[in-house]
């Protein structure tokens, strides 16, 4: 935007929002609206060719985004990877399912896999931060390839071949969850950035209205559905469903909007910004076996609803430090926010594949998985939305009562909001006033914090949720011990 008066922020190298933004979407909407159809493939194929199938589309996936050398082609890369993970993710849940058929075994296992996922959250800003700093945003994507291969060459060593299912393919829901979900997805990333009423956004979302009731119903009526909505009928497994998603809307919203603080607020740099996430790294390892354990033992209503208010705690208590904070001041909240993500994650996925027979598990799984990948785009969208919204009057009020015209005051808002958050407080070195740029940085941390408390109070009315569906726990005991008799008698031996 061109510097037109005294009150407009100066340009920036940053590209436009919305280009940006699906660099990292694109992965998220294939990803999200594949997981059911990837489970389902993980049932054909068999998890362990379908896990090695995934592993070389996403290898394949990051080798062409890091080779790209325009936008389009970056994005392609990525809805690549998307459709690779989205088939890798629910085969090697079903591995488990194999490799550990003793339930408390398979317990600790998904308890680990699921640390990991959680793991992924807070570890992705403390590696690709230094990553992008020093090597360049390609390093990001080159990474992927030694370790896919590695894994692609052990997979025929370490995993046993297990038999495909003669699962029949259920073509008009694969076709609804995907349409349904990717227009979800489409309508709440760009709905930010074009406005709600741009022809696009409300065509998606009113596709999503369309297509989403249909697959319910669709399903409902199928003989060989890909996801059999009587399970949701079961109140551990609903609580399940109901703790990813919720898990997800606070956590992702949550590490997005501060990845923005840290650096363009409290002006660490992107590698610096990425090792404060290790504090949540660190603890998720411990927290997640953990996590495995005490649903082994006890149900998952003490892990999960733990978690979830964990995660609560943690979000309002982020919410009260602003441009002034040091790392002493909130870092001691970030190692809870890790356990709690332990805590939240494993749960979850351990009770969807334990409810699930063994050609199931992928698809319950791949459920969970979805449900806190879209958890994640709707907290981004809609806590994105509270701080802007926030942003917007408070901005507009302080230079009003500044002593700027109105006009004045408006053509600041319109410029900050235009270019994003975090590109309106990158004015290093402009000519904007150094009161202009606290005006800026202060009605950014307004937002943010409203945009944090909404999100802990999501999460917290999701724990009460939860602690309420599992409020009978030994009814949960006994429906656990006669899954595990029907899961012994299903479950063929390992060659």
């Amino acid at each position: 935007m061109p510097d037109r008066g005294p009150y407009r922020l100066p340009p920036t190298p940053w590209e436009s929002c919305s280009r940006l933004q699906w660099v990292v979407a694109g992965y998220t909407l294939v990803f999200a609206a594949g997981l059911l159809s990837g489970g389902l493939v993980a049932g054909r194929l068999g998890p362990r060719r379908a896990f090695c199938a995934g592993m070389l589309l996403f290898c394949a996936g990051s080798a062409f985004g890091a080779f790209a050398g325009d936008w389009p082609r970056l994005v392609t890369g990525r809805l690549v990877q998307g459709l690779g993970a989205a088939v890798l993710l629910p085969a090697g849940t079903a591995l488990l399912g194999h490799v550990f058929p003793e339930e408390k075994e398979r317990a600790r296992a998904l308890g680990v896999r699921g640390g990991a996922a959680g793991l992924g959250v807070a570890l992705g800003p403390a590696v690709g931060g230094p990553l992008v700093e020093h090597l360049g945003w390609r390093s990001v994507l080159w990474i992927n390839l030694p370790v896919g291969l590695l894994l692609l060459l052990l997979t025929p060593l370490l995993l046993p071949p297990v038999p495909s299912a003669r699962q029949g393919w259920d073509p008009a829901g694969q076709l609804l969850a995907a349409v349904g979900v990717g227009a979800f997805v489409f309508g709440l990333v760009q709905g930010p950035v074009d406005g709600w009423s741009a022809a696009p956004v409300t065509g998606a979302l009113v596709l999503a209205a369309v297509t989403l009731p249909a697959f319910v119903v669709v399903e409902s009526l199928a003989v060989q559905p890909m996801l059999d909505l009587r399970q949701l009928r079961r109140r551990a497994y609903a609580a399940s469903a109901l703790s990813c998603f919720a898990s997800g809307f606070g956590l992702f919203g949550s590490t997005f909007f501060l990845t923005l603080y840290l650096q363009d607020v409290l002006g660490w740099s992107a590698g610096g910004a990425g090792l404060v996430f290790l504090a949540v790294s660190a603890v998720i390892v411990p927290a997640a076996p953990l996590a495995g354990v005490l649903c082994a033992r006890s149900g998952p209503r003490l892990p999960l609803t733990t978690g979830l208010l964990l995660i609560a705690v943690s979000l309002a208590g982020l919410a009260r430090y602003g441009r002034h904070a040091g790392f002493a001041d909130y870092g001691w909240l970030l190692p809870v926010l890790g356990i709690a993500t332990g805590l939240a994650f494993v749960p979850a996925v351990i009770t969807a594949v334990q409810r699930s027979n063994t050609t199931g598990a992928a698809v319950g799984s791949a459920l969970m998985d979805s449900l806190r990948e879209l958890g994640g785009v709707v907290g981004v969208a809609a806590l994105g939305v509270v701080l802007i919204v926030r942003m917007r009057h408070t901005l507009f009020d302080r230079a009003v009562l500044a002593g700027l015209p109105e006009s004045a005051a408006h053509a600041l808002t319109h410029s900050a909001l235009a270019r994003g958050p975090a590109a309106s407080l990158n004015t290093a070195g402009s000519t904007v006033s150094a009161r202009t740029r606290t005006w800026v940085a202060d009605s950014f941390i307004e937002g943010l914090h409203l945009c944090l408390l909404c999100g802990a109070a999501t999460v917290g009315c999701a724990a009460l949720a939860v602690a309420f569906l599992l409020r009978d726990n030994h009814a949960t005991a006994a429906s656990s011990l006669l899954v595990k008799q029907s899961e012994c008698s299903s479950i063929p031996e390992a060659p």
